[in-house]
């Protein structure tokens, strides 16, 4: 069974960039009230906010919030305003799409050593591994947790979380985010099932490589993105509005069946790596 998105809302975590913005965009336009978390400052929110004006006038309400999402008053804060926007009905659709983490790598690193390596990267600090884990993995739980403990979560709910293939490959400096995806995915499969019995399902989205602000922060970026555009069957690189079309796509059945998963975004990229 399929149910229209119009006058539900969503809750988009990541909202002011790539595949949490574009899946703002993509969700208003099928009707769906938007309550957006992020973590920006000064220019980028500014920019922000004008995209919370630019999805409103898609006809929806978009509510953006500039805070740390990994920061437990800030759950505490927003909860209660997300209870009364969304009437105490909840959001429909929860997306996880934060990239916010170091970039480095497990052990101290020179040119030229392990993956055709071209810079010096640091080893990573226990403080930084452990904040890339939190932030990027653990606060889905922590979300979820404060969404059902005030019945925010309603039966036919979709979370979706945003993983990558560096989960479970190795590229160079992207250890401390790949632990953090690993995690993430290992929380998206518990979570389903601990969520079944309500009719919430919870699947990880792995989008193909997209050029994002959170790409171009690794190290080496330029090397990946040519060797994927080259090697994608589909001729080109993955984009946010392949992602965004998939997410909305599945929010709109109200089955809980399709759950636990890790959902390739990527045109067959996975597939020929």
């Amino acid at each position: 069974m399929f149910v229209p998105l119009e006058g539900s809302w969503a809750l988009i975590f990541g909202v002011s960039s790539g595949m949490g913005k574009e899946t703002a965009r993509a969700l208003a336009e099928a009707g769906c009230h938007i309550i957006g978390v992020h973590f920006d400052l000064a220019e980028g929110q500014q920019q922000a906010e004008q995209y919370a004006k630019t999805v409103g006038e898609l006809g929806v309400e978009a509510h953006f919030f500039n805070r740390n999402i990994a920061a437990p008053k800030t759950r505490a804060e927003l909860v209660p305003v997300i209870h009364d926007l969304t009437s105490g009905v909840g959001p429909r659709v929860v997306l996880h799409s934060v990239a916010y983490g170091t970039l480095t790598s497990l052990l101290p690193s020179a040119p030229g050593g392990g993956q055709d390596q071209d810079t010096v990267l640091p080893e990573v600090t226990p403080k930084q591994l452990a904040m890339t884990v939190d932030v990027m993995g653990h606060s889905l739980v922590y979300w979820i947790q404060d969404l059902v403990q005030a019945s925010l979560l309603p039966r036919g709910a979709k979370v979706f979380a945003m993983t990558s293939a560096g989960g479970t490959r190795v590229l160079s400096g992207y250890a401390p985010v790949a632990a953090a995806k690993a995690t993430l995915e290992s929380h998206v499969r518990n979570l389903a099932v601990e969520l079944a019995p309500r009719g919430v399902a919870v699947n990880a989205i792995r989008a193909g490589t997209t050029i994002t602000p959170a790409l171009e922060k690794i190290p080496g970026n330029q090397k990946l993105i040519d060797h994927c555009r080259d090697i994608n069957p589909g001729g080109r690189l993955t984009r946010t509005e392949d992602v965004a079309e998939a997410i909305v796509a599945l929010s709109v059945s109200d089955s809980s069946w399709l759950t636990g998963n890790v959902i390739g975004v990527d045109g067959g990229e996975a597939l020929v790596v």
